[in-house]
């Protein structure tokens, strides 16, 4: 695997995704924790247990797409460079992305969640939970 560059330098940093039947297993065993960067309205329509929240887009318009220029200081605020986690938005696009920009500030142990929450949500594995929880 070659080295990881800043996403500024223009150079793509490789991103290991992990599809929807191995989150499970990795959240079930909570090996790792669950990073949502859907924006806020679409979080509190659902999400993973325990997930928490940071969004990587602010506003989506027809005009574009306003990033949140905090995001990795936000991750940071919440997980180690270490610690592990997956990244997941709705369809996996956005947390593709997301997950390049941890790992390019530094971030090791960070795997997107291919297909996103949807394909989550369709998982035979995945269980959904019956109780709100905090």
């Amino acid at each position: 695997m070659g080295s990881l560059r800043s996403s500024g330098s223009g150079a793509a940093v490789p991103v290991e995704s992990v599809d929807p039947e191995a989150a499970c297993v990795l959240l079930a065993t909570q090996q790792y924790g669950y990073v949502d960067v859907r924006m806020w309205e679409d979080f509190d329509k659902g999400h993973v247990a325990g997930a928490r929240n940071v969004p990587y887009y602010l506003s989506v318009t027809p005009h574009g797409k306003e990033r949140n220029p905090h995001f990795v200081d936000q991750v940071a605020a919440l997980h180690a460079k270490e610690d592990r986690f997956l990244v997941g938005c709705r369809s996996g696009v956005r947390s593709r992305l997301a997950t390049a920009d941890l790992l390019a500030a530094g971030f090791t142990n960070v795997k997107n969640l291919q297909g996103g929450y949807l394909s989550l949500l369709k998982s035979a594995s995945y269980s959904q939970p019956t109780a709100s929880h905090q």
